[in-house]
């Protein structure tokens, strides 16, 4: 019925479908507080740099005591 293969109909090649966004390892105190995707930027991320804020990093271990 459909003269088209299922890759041709596809928008994206294969090899950008397994392009995935790379996890942070730890996010600054201001962007887990406002939930903002950090980049991880040292010594300050990009949010922080741009709005002129004190980046400040606290390992996840301190931050649960």
């Amino acid at each position: 019925m459909y003269s088209q293969s299922l890759d041709q109909c596809r928008p994206y090649p294969e090899e950008d479908a397994r392009r995935v966004p790379r996890r942070t390892p730890m996010a600054c105190q201001f962007c887990r507080g406002r939930k903002l995707k950090c980049d991880g930027g040292r010594p300050s991320c990009g949010n922080c740099n741009r709005r002129g804020y004190p980046c400040q990093y606290v390992p996840v271990s301190e931050q649960q005591k």
